[in-house]
């Protein structure tokens, strides 16, 4: 039983607690005036709350604060709370309009908390006041009425209807009071200008301002006011002029008066001193150009005037007195600059080809060219020219002053590869300035030259017996062009015809036109031949062109003499002669006769003796070989006499042969009977020796004719076209060159040269070597040239 109703008591006091917690959440609040004295009751939260006054103590009633010094206390016996020291209102709550405590009331067992706010209201414990105590304000007498001047506001550390309420302003006949409200920054006064200054009627006025607050009886504060009336500078200065505008040349020199200005001033004193001064909208860079004087008002230069830059310039002049509020005026002043010629036009090329193919047409665009001259009208007119002396021009664009530097005529590279154009520039002022610029093009190569022999036809001698593959001579092109146009590669024509057939013996070097033999050339076999050598380069398309070589063997002394007489049987050069003891000097004993293959000196001979038994019988004639006696045989003189006979040419390097005359004297019956067997024999063998030796020498004067004819033909003339029927000839002028004529019975012979006179005729088949002209005399006639 006990326990339940110690639970029915648990209860119980559970449901009260709840109850006391909801009246705790309740707040209470309580008001009291600032200043209240220490221990002023405030209120009886017990009572209010419904606490049990017994219990308070055991359950430590009490205020919880984190403050040192609380505002207020709670008596735990009877739950009233008490003021624990002055509350100043200002200092709790500063400028606030609702100062409110609020203080956290606890109990124990079990645990309450109760808030109670308490609200200090605010007395009328302080009178407003001004920051300064007198102020001081200085208006110049032309201040219009209607000019406003801003007060400091007066402060009062009270709030609400306690703070400043109102402004009041002593009577006087020149301002009136107006108050701004700010809200919570208070109530601005504002001095208001109502009626003019005059400083000479009063030079200050003194004025008080009253600032009064909401307390019943109002407190107040004070502030006196002094205005000092300043004198008033009411005259500008006024310039003399109303436009200032001058000229000014560029580039004046430094100092150089540009205009003086004039201002006045109709007051007195120094309200009247008039200085200048250029206006706060002129840039800086005009202070680096211009200078003033600030008494006198002249401008003058201090920089570098340059029309380019700028043409004209305004500057605003102030002219101000120097009254203790300064008045200003300002006055434009126009500075016109004119230009002169001192700017060089200007060339520039925007876009530059320095090398042009040689086969451009006329026209060709190789640069643009700009020209621009800083300067204005006359002055900056640019004329714009190349030398006449080049293939190029000035062509003038639609653009001003915008030129294109064309091709005027065909280039040729291999006449000149390089141009350095030398363009002026000259514009029209006075005196005339100008400009040069050198532009460089190059000439680039095209293959439009074949390449050229240093000779046409060449004439080359090569003599007999060359070493096979030895060097024997060259040929050589140039190409007018340059690069892999003008790089030259050789070759022998060979088109495989009969009279082409010795250049399979012969080789040419690619490179450098060297003709080489591959066999060693005989002149007895090859006395003259002809071929042709190409020359061709490497441009695209390649461009060649031939030149006839013309090459004649010389002969070389490489026979030596062959004795025809004496040979005897067995082939050597020995015969036997009889000559009768009774023979008298001068009597031919034999005649030694020989030969030599080759031509010239080197096919001369001659005879000598080398060895004789007695030189005082025989003597042999040097050119003829005929041995004859010297005297008439004694009976003391031997019967047999040998003579060796020495045969040889007239060569650099003389070759020779011998023979051996064994001559024998006998009686003379023996030397009849003899001679009549050995005559017939002797006739028939000088008769063959003799035939022989004319086709011999027949033959090399026909070879050696026909060598010297060709040579003079090639040189002569470059072609001759044998199977004409007229020999054509551009530059005849109706001579025959070296011509030399003879008559033979009827017929009528003539050798001649290269030119041939006009109705000349070649006979088929005499192979160009028989020239017939015709007979004037007689038709009927042929005249026959054999070389």
């Amino acid at each position: 039983m006990e326990q339940r109703r110690y639970g029915r008591g648990r209860l119980v006091g559970c449901v009260v607690a709840v109850l006391f917690w909801s009246l705790a959440s309740a707040q209470i609040r309580y008001s009291i005036p600032e200043e209240v004295n220490e221990g002023t009751v405030v209120g009886n939260i017990a009572k209010d709350l419904g606490l049990d006054k017994s219990t308070l103590r055991d359950r430590k009633y009490r205020i919880v604060s984190s403050g040192a010094d609380p505002l207020f206390h709670v008596n735990q016996n009877d739950g009233v709370l008490y003021v624990s020291r002055k509350i100043d209102r200002e200092d709790v709550c500063a400028q606030s309009s609702t100062c409110l405590i609020n203080l956290k009331t606890v109990l124990e067992n079990p645990l309450e908390v109760h808030y109670v706010a308490v609200e200090v209201l605010d007395i009328n414990d302080h009178s407003p006041s001004f920051p300064e105590e007198e102020k001081r304000l200085e208006i110049s007498e032309s201040v219009l009425p209607g000019a406003r001047f801003q007060l400091k506001p007066s402060r009062d550390l009270d709030s609400g209807h306690f703070s400043v309420q109102q402004y009041k302003l002593s009577h006087n006949d020149h301002f009136r009071l107006e108050v701004r409200d700010k809200g919570e920054d208070g109530k601005i006064p504002i001095l208001v200008l109502q009626k003019s200054l005059d400083r000479e009627a009063a030079k200050s006025h003194s004025l008080v301002l009253t600032a009064l607050d909401g307390g019943k009886p109002p407190k107040s504060g004070e502030m006196d006011i002094l205005v000092n009336v300043l004198d008033v500078n009411d005259n500008t200065p006024i310039f003399s002029k109303d436009i200032y505008s001058v000229m000014l040349t560029e580039n004046a020199p430094i100092g150089t008066t540009v205009v003086q200005v004039n201002a006045t001033d109709s007051d007195n004193g120094q309200n009247g001193e008039v200085y200048y001064s250029f206006g706060n909208s002129v840039s800086n860079k005009l202070f680096k150009l211009f200078d003033i004087n600030p008494l006198t008002g002249e401008i003058t230069v201090k920089g570098l005037i340059d029309y380019e830059q700028k043409d004209k310039y305004e500057i605003e002049i102030q002219a101000s007195d120097k009254g203790f509020a300064p008045l200003t005026t300002e006055k434009s002043v126009i500075i016109q600059i004119v230009d002169v010629n001192d700017n060089a036009p200007e060339i520039e090329v925007t876009s530059f080809s320095n090398s042009i193919p040689e086969d451009s047409r006329p026209g060709t665009t190789v640069a643009l060219i700009s020209v621009n001259d800083m300067d204005s009208g006359l002055n900056g007119k640019v004329i714009c020219s190349i030398g006449e002396n080049v293939p190029f021009t000035l062509s003038p664009s639609l653009q001003e002053k915008m030129y294109s530097l064309v091709t005027k005529s065909p280039l040729d590279r291999e006449r000149q590869s390089h141009y350095d154009l030398t363009i002026t520039a000259k514009d029209a002022g006075q005196p005339h300035l100008s400009s040069e610029k050198t532009i460089n093009v190059i000439v680039s190569d095209v293959n439009d030259n074949s390449p050229e022999f240093s000779l046409s036809p060449y004439t080359f001698y090569v003599t007999e017996g060359n070493n096979p593959g030895a060097f024997v001579f060259s040929v050589k092109a140039f190409d007018r062009d340059e690069n892999e146009n003008a790089r030259i590669s050789y070759h022998i024509l060979r088109d495989g015809s009969e009279d082409n057939k010795v250049t399979s013996f012969l080789n040419i070097n690619s490179e450098n036109g060297d003709i080489v033999a591959l066999k060693s050339f005989d002149f007895e076999t090859l006395k003259t031949f002809q071929f042709h050598v190409v020359a061709s380069d490497s441009g695209t398309p390649s461009l060649s062109s031939n030149v006839t070589v013309n090459v004649f063997i010389l002969d070389q002394n490489d026979n030596a003499p062959v004795i025809l007489y004496p040979l005897s049987s067995n082939g050597s050069a020995e015969g036997v002669e009889e000559i009768p003891r009774n023979v008298n000097a001068g009597h031919l004993v034999t005649k030694v006769r020989a030969y030599d293959a080759d031509i010239g000196y080197n096919g001369w001979l001659l005879f000598s003796l080398q060895e004789v038994t007695d030189h005082s019988l025989f003597a042999l004639d040097r050119y003829t070989g005929q041995i004859r006696t010297l005297r008439s045989f004694t009976e003391t003189d031997e019967a047999e006499h040998k003579l060796l006979v020495l045969v040889k040419d007239n060569g650099n390097v003389s070759l020779s042969a011998t023979a051996t005359v064994i001559v024998k004297v006998v009686e003379p019956k023996e030397a009849f009977a003899a001679s009549d067997v050995k005559t017939s024999a002797k006739a028939d063998e000088d008769d063959n020796v003799t035939f022989y030796l004319m086709i011999t020498l027949g033959s090399v004067s026909v070879l050696f004719l026909i060598s010297i004819i060709v040579l003079i033909a090639m040189q002569c003339s470059k072609s001759t076209d044998y199977t004409s029927k007229y020999l054509q000839e551009t530059n005849y002028d109706g001579t025959l060159c070296h011509s030399i004529q003879y008559r033979s019975g009827d017929k009528r012979y003539m050798l001649v040269g290269p030119r041939m006179s006009i109705g000349s005729t070649i006979v088929p088949g005499s192979h160009a070597n028989t020239l017939v002209l015709p007979d004037r005399r007689r038709t009927s006639e042929e005249v026959r040239l054999f070389l």
